[in-house]
């Protein structure tokens, strides 16, 4: 595959990085021993996690939807330009960061742009995954093989293809609710949740109410809230809140009659998208009885591909131009537990 002219665009290719997720049984626990690494986790806590994938025999639906959305940003590229080459690099699993960027460089790549597929900036949703292309850089130049340049694209949050997407998907679940559910559901818009100290010390919080916000706004809507889901961690460390669980038996007290569940701060469905919120939060609901619809992720919808293409046009016009990308604050692991997603 040969690289792009350096005339013609400043990048040679498109790194997509993601979180990765196992593909069968047999993969359920090496997989969460690469997402638990450095860390103390009692094993009680890493079973109950691998049941969850159980329950969906083993396969998570992240990497699939992650090559989706490649090939249509390969083909937003090569029909409106820059033509690009897309690759996929993962973090946990197959395909790993470290042999995505081996395949790159063989194929004469020298520098990418890598587009974080997390919209909301944390230590563990985008600061952790600069430091894995590091990692990854590192051990490609120790085995001798040349560099791979990574640029990142700045981000995306308040994008209007990402509201724009978020909103049609919850478009879609509001119409499957009946016409009296429909004028009554509110808007419960879902993110992993993360220990409060991370929060602090980035702009997590501030990021999804900014596109909570541009959502509702796109839906006509102001019944909306933001709460979390997936929390880990010591039970005694403040983390982010309310649950969506417990935010819903205390929204159905005060006279909630319905809701679309909407996880906004996830871009693909995927295990705990599965059962967080298809699993525990519909129990929750079926046991109240108030009606619910679980609208998708943005996915490989067409509005969030436009957008991958556009983050990508408008990264290759500022980089020509001579503008250097703006500077992400990073934020200091230390003393921090990242969350430990179960995708």
């Amino acid at each position: 595959m040969p690289a792009a002219p350096r005339d013609a665009t400043p990048f040679d290719a498109v790194l997509l990085i993601g979180f990765g997720g196992p593909t069968c049984r047999a993969d359920i626990r090496p997989f969460l021993q690469n997402v638990l690494r450095g860390r103390r986790v009692p094993p009680a806590r890493i079973e109950e996690v691998a049941h969850h994938y159980e329950l969906f025999d083993g396969c998570s639906p992240l990497t699939a939807i992650t090559r989706r959305q490649a090939s249509g940003l390969r083909e937003r590229l090569a029909a409106g330009g820059p033509d690009l080459p897309v690759f996929v690099g993962m973090r946990n699993w197959h395909p790993f960061l470290d042999d995505t960027l081996a395949e790159m460089a063989a194929a004469g790549i020298e520098r990418a742009l890598g587009i974080v597929l997390a919209a909301h900036h944390s230590y563990s949703s985008c600061g952790q995954y600069r430091q894995n292309v590091a990692q990854a850089r590192r051990t490609l130049r120790e085995t001798g093989a040349a560099d791979v340049e990574v640029l990142f694209a700045p981000g995306w949050h308040a994008h209007e293809g990402f509201v724009e997407a978020n909103a049609r998907q919850i478009r879609v679940a509001l119409g499957d609710l009946s016409e009296d559910a429909r004028r009554s559901a509110r808007i419960v818009f879902t993110a992993h949740s993360i220990p409060q100290a991370m929060a602090a010390a980035s702009r997590y919080e501030v990021e999804l109410r900014e596109t909570a916000g541009l959502v509702a706004e796109r839906l006509r809507t102001d019944d909306w809230t933001l709460v979390y889901q997936s929390r880990s961690g010591r039970p005694a460390d403040p983390w982010l809140g309310p649950d969506v669980c417990d935010y819903l038996r205390a929204a159905h007290g005060r006279g909630l009659r319905a809701a679309v569940i909407a996880p906004i701060g996830f871009v693909a469905d995927h295990i705990e998208v599965l059962y967080d919120l298809d699993t525990e939060a519909a129990e929750v609901c079926r046991t109240l009885g108030l009606p619910m619809r679980r609208a998708a992720a943005v996915n490989d919808h067409p509005a969030f591909i436009d957008m991958l293409a556009d983050v990508t046009r408008s990264v290759c016009s500022r980089v020509r131009g001579g503008r250097p990308l703006p500077m992400v604050p990073a934020v200091s692991p230390a003393r921090l537990e990242p969350a430990p997603p179960a995708r």
